[in-house]
């Protein structure tokens, strides 16, 4: 054809060279037509040459040409040529096209066939009962989604005709199997989430009778379906069977009531047990189911109380617990023994209502006595006699009084009161302090540290009193103050500021460490109590590191109060925030919302409600009310607080109707001389004035003059962990003067972080506040030895430097919780890490390695994630 087309083309070149006054012949008139349709009739016989035509498009040609003839091997040119097709261009190009179309459609539905004739379901057995469920399995919904576009697509394509009937048959089929799909592992989910509730637990079988009978029937039906979808492991056959989404359904309806059941049950447990509120559900069946016994209870009690970790129990003659509390630990393993005996029987949610108002009453008899024993001998060895919690309280109510009996001197006369109980207290702090260099437990340790904090305080109150020449207990340098105090009538415990009273809350707080109180800390306090005074919310703002949470938390500690703390994300939506503060309603706990304002302004307008909704409950003096449609009691001493970072990313404006049911507080960064002073006396430094005036030098010189790198941080975290380095380096070597282990702490835990220009800097800063001080670097040889054989093991070179790198991160990994190693690519960061963990595998210490690049992972895989749909926690990596 190609051949003759040229010959044509070589033709119509030839008649158009003829002459001009040929053209009007007829003969030539004849010639050029016949070329010029053979030429056309080629070009359709070409076309007509694709593969892609079928005896079908044959068929439309001929009702086009309106000749007949058949299509077959011995069918000519010349037979086509007869057709006359120069005069039906268009109609062949159409009917070309249109075949061109449909073979393509005919490519994809022959892919759809292929595909879904190989596409099983994988299975995997249930952890408890065996049976095998369906796997969720990534690549079968995309395949799933990509071909259900696919189809859409040729549903609109104009050649759909001839398909009509198989594309839409297709059609029906994936869309069934993807509805069918997400049911059936959205009622599997349920099921093995209630599977192990309503079979696994004898103790909710009792409760709900009825609904265990519904769950049998439930359970029984959905193992006939899984073990005859195991038989039918095609996709498209196992999801299409008859009647078979709408038995899905059924089942799903049913779990569902089950599930609502199972969520009124749980209901009532925490309105019988308020603080059940905080705990998931997962762990709440699990206490519920380990109910009558208390033993396997105690191990979520750290999950209810703020420090009571375990219960000792009354032990029968045969060594085995019975059902009786002896005492509380703590988590730092303080004990303290209760007042009486607690009954651990009947159920768990009434034995723990005894439990607390046990770890209460404990903690009432207890002040009372150590207040009256405070003068019957010396401090130092009357703090041993008692819970760090009672002792520290004590001191707190002793300072009160001391403080009023020095006043009232002053009144009668005697001008030196206030100066001669300074230097009392100075006397009784150094007794202490001289304690800290002695051997003492971690946990005496820590309650004569967290004593000595609170103790610097006083001393400093008191000395600003002598220095302001304040006269009497009425001015407001001392009223602005949180004074302790016992009352004998009451028999309560007080705190007061202000005009503001809080009664003491006796939650066992166990040995726990204090804030240091700077003014700033004083300040937030006057505010935090005015705003409960008034029945209102407190909401301290600030930049992180001013210590908006801390602050709030050690006002809670201060008066015996529980303090649960939220830390705020986009994923909390008012629902999750209703529970809590239906939990703290009830158990009249402080709520401390952290980064409250990123959460969605559309779930702050509505907590707005649900917060207004508590406060006036408050300020009516209300014993029950009514919140979000449900009558709940009210414990008046509730407090709710916010912490806010203004000016971040991804942070909202309050709504106004919140702003005005909270009081602000601006926090603006401490002062760290002090806090550094007083940190540094708790850890057993005697002259700590000078040391800290040099140690914070040492930092905000640092901070202008070494270079801007993004892992320096010379602020109050970093200034904390050196400290208590200095601290352990001070007790491990009593002998050597303190601004030699200062100055080691400072240039050993800060030369590995910093990069190699800031070196001399850093040395010369270190060498002018610590004039001719050259200490040498506290070396573990032995350690230095096992890291070398692990370098040479990697087979790498085990060159001095690289050896000090692997030390050093050894040092900051003993101190911090998590390390990051920073350099340029080619550095050796992996390589050092490498070492290490070689050198522990040599030391038989059994470390556990594992990469993970974190771009390979979403936010939520990494962290975890609240599913929206059953409000589970799901655990992230």
């Amino acid at each position: 054809v190609e051949q003759m087309d040229i010959d044509c083309k070589k033709f119509a070149k030839d008649i158009r060279s003829l002459d001009k006054e040929m053209r009007s012949w007829d003969a030539f008139t004849g010639l050029d037509n016949s070329v010029k349709n053979m030429m056309t009739s080629l070009r359709a016989v070409n076309e007509l040459q694709n593969p892609a035509i079928r005896d079908r498009h044959w068929h439309e040609l001929m009702q086009a040409t309106k000749v007949n003839f058949t299509m077959s091997k011995d069918t000519t040119l010349a037979d086509l040529l007869q057709l006359n097709l120069h005069k039906f261009e268009d109609e062949v190009r159409g009917i070309v096209d249109k075949a061109v179309k449909e073979s393509g459609m005919e490519k994809v539905l022959s892919a759809l066939d292929s595909t879904w004739a190989t596409m099983e379901f994988e299975h995997e057995p249930h952890s408890r009962t065996g049976i095998m469920l369906l796997k969720s399995d990534e690549v079968l919904i995309e395949t799933l989604e990509d071909n259900q576009v696919q189809l859409q697509n040729l549903m609109a394509s104009k050649y759909l005709a001839f398909f009509l009937q198989e594309v839409s048959g297709w059609q029906q089929k994936l869309s069934t199997a993807d509805s069918v799909i997400s049911i059936w592992f959205e009622v599997q989910r349920t099921w093995s989430h209630l599977e192990s509730i309503f079979i696994g637990s004898e103790d909710i079988r009792s409760q709900l009778p009825e609904d265990s009978r519904q769950f049998d029937s439930i359970d029984k039906d959905f193992k006939e379906l899984m073990a005859d979808a195991v038989k039918t492991p095609n996709v498209i056959e196992a999801t299409n069977k008859p009647g078979l989404f709408s038995k899905l359904e059924a089942l799903q309806k049913r779990l569902a009531v089950c599930e609502k059941a199972l969520a009124e049950y749980l209901e009532t447990k925490r309105l019988a047990f308020p603080r059940f509120y905080f705990v998931s559900s997962a762990d709440l069946l699990d206490i519920l189911s380990n109910g009558n016994e208390p033993t396997e209870v105690s191990r979520h009690l750290s999950k209810l109380f703020d420090s009571l970790a375990k219960l000792k129990f009354k032990m029968s003659p045969d060594k085995k617990p019975l059902k009786t509390a002896l005492g509380m630990f703590s988590k730092e393993e303080e004990f303290v023994p209760l007042s009486a005996e607690c009954d651990l029987s009947g159920q768990v949610e009434v034995w723990l209502n005894r439990v607390l108002d046990s770890m209460r009453s404990t903690l009432r008899h207890l002040i009372p006595e150590a207040v009256a024993s405070y003068e019957d001998k010396p401090r130092e060895q009357w703090v041993f006699d008692y819970p760090a919690q009672v002792a520290l309280t004590c001191t707190q109510i002793w300072w009160t009084t001391e403080v009023g009996m020095a006043f009232a001197r002053l009144e009668e006369g005697y001008e030196n009161a206030i100066k001669d109980y300074n230097k009392k207290q100075i006397t009784q702090l150094n007794a202490l302090i001289s304690l800290l260099i002695g051997n003492l437990s971690a946990g005496d340790r820590m309650k004569i540290m967290t004593i000595c904090t609170i103790d610097v305080h006083a001393r400093d109150v008191v000395a600003k009193m002598i220095l302001t020449k304040v006269e009497t207990a009425q001015e407001f340098a001392w009223q602005s103050q949180l004074r302790h105090r016992w009352d004998e009538g009451q028999r309560h415990c007080y705190a007061n500021i202000c005009d503001a009273q809080l009664q003491y809350a006796y939650e066992y707080l166990g040995n726990t460490p204090r804030l240091v109180i700077t003014p700033l800390t004083d300040r937030c306090y006057i505010t935090l109590t005015q705003s409960l005074h008034l029945f209102m919310g407190g909401a301290p703002a600030g930049p992180a590191g001013t210590g908006k949470t801390e602050t709030t938390k050690d006002l809670g500690r201060a008066v015996g109060m529980m303090v649960y703390v939220f830390n705020c994300s986009e994923q909390m939506d008012y629902k999750s925030c209703g529970n809590i503060y239906k939990g703290l309603a009830q158990t009249g706990a402080w709520g401390c919302f952290d980064e409250f304002n990123r959460i969605a302004v559309e779930v702050l307008s509505v907590i707005a409600v649900q917060v207004k909704c508590v406060q006036d409950a408050i300020r009516a003096k209300k014993k029950t009310f009514n919140f979000l449609g449900e009558t709940i009691s009210l414990v008046p001493s509730v407090g709710l607080f916010i912490t806010m970072n203004p000016g971040y990313a991804g942070r909202t404006e309050l709504p106004e109707n919140l702003k005005a049911l909270f009081r602000p507080c601006a926090m603006v960064v401490p002062d760290f001389e002090l806090i550094c002073e007083i940190m540094l006396v708790a850890e057993g430094f005697i002259d700590a004035k000078l040391l800290a005036r040099k140690f914070i030098t040492l930092y905000t010189l640092c901070k202008e003059l070494l270079s801007k790198q993004d892992h320096y941080d010379w602020g109050l975290r970093a200034i904390k962990s050196v400290l208590v380095v200095a601290g352990s380096l001070q007790r491990d070597d009593p002998g050597r003067p303190e601004d030699q282990v200062l100055m080691r702490s400072l240039r050993d835990f800060n030369i590995p972080k910093i990069v190699t220009d800031d070196v001399p800097v850093f040395m010369g800063l270190i060498g002018d506040l610590f004039p001719a001080l050259d200490v040498p670097r506290k070396r573990d040889l032995n350690f230095e030895s096992f890291v070398r054989q692990a370098v040479l093991d990697l087979r790498l070179q085990a060159e001095d430097n690289f050896v000090l790198k692997v030390v050093q991160l050894e040092e900051l990994l003993t101190v911090r919780h998590s390390v990051f190693v920073v350099g340029n690519a080619g550095t050796g960061k992996s390589q050092v890490m490498r070492s290490l963990n070689r050198t522990y595998q040599i030391m038989k210490r059994r470390p556990v390695w594992t990469d993970l690049n974190p771009k390979a992972v979403t936010n939520d895989e990494l962290f975890g994630i609240i599913n929206p749909a059953t409000r589970e926690w799901k655990d992230g990596l």
